[in-house]
């Protein structure tokens, strides 16, 4: 079975530097650039930008 080339799974690494990490999935054809989501780092327990890492 072929993997989905169109749906590949990325990394969120959070900015904050804590090495805290988020496995999600995204839609190549409607998001091609890099992702940014705002997402709960619990190592120091708020909310910051997880950037997609490659």
């Amino acid at each position: 079975m072929a993997r989905n080339e169109v749906r590949p799974t990325v990394k969120l690494r959070s900015t904050a530097g804590t090495g805290y990490t988020y496995v999600t999935k995204k839609n190549r054809r409607s998001d091609p650039d890099r992702m940014v989501l705002r997402k709960y780092d619990p190592v120091i327990r708020r909310h910051v930008a997880f950037r997609e890492e490659r």
